[in-house]
């Protein structure tokens, strides 16, 4: 199930275990509409190994400025609390898969 997060405290908390792939995104934002479909689909099949967190930047600004994001979507994934790669704008469900391999 994809959180949708606005507070540090509560993202630091979801990202210290396990992986994670958070999505800075904006409601105003085509290529973030395009991607949230996709973002379902892929944690509907990947739900078990990699946990979904959604952050709209212009609700967690603090968030959106402590992790850099300067362009949305900007999709990173986590392990364990430590940033492992990021990428920008809209991602198809195989480039998504690919994204989320290390």
């Amino acid at each position: 199930m994809i959180k949708h997060i606005e507070k540090k405290e509560e993202l630091l908390e979801e990202v210290k275990s396990g992986v994670t792939l958070i999505d800075f995104f904006a409601t105003w934002c085509g290529p973030c509409k395009m991607l949230s479909p996709v973002l379902e689909e892929f944690d509907e099949s990947h739900s078990s190994e990699i946990k979904i967190i959604k952050v709209d930047v212009d609700k967690g600004v603090e968030l959106a400025a402590e992790y850099g994001i300067q362009a949305v979507p900007t999709l990173i994934l986590v392990n364990e609390g430590k940033e492992i790669k990021r990428t920008m704008g809209y991602q198809n469900i195989n480039a998504l898969k690919d994204f989320c391999k290390f």
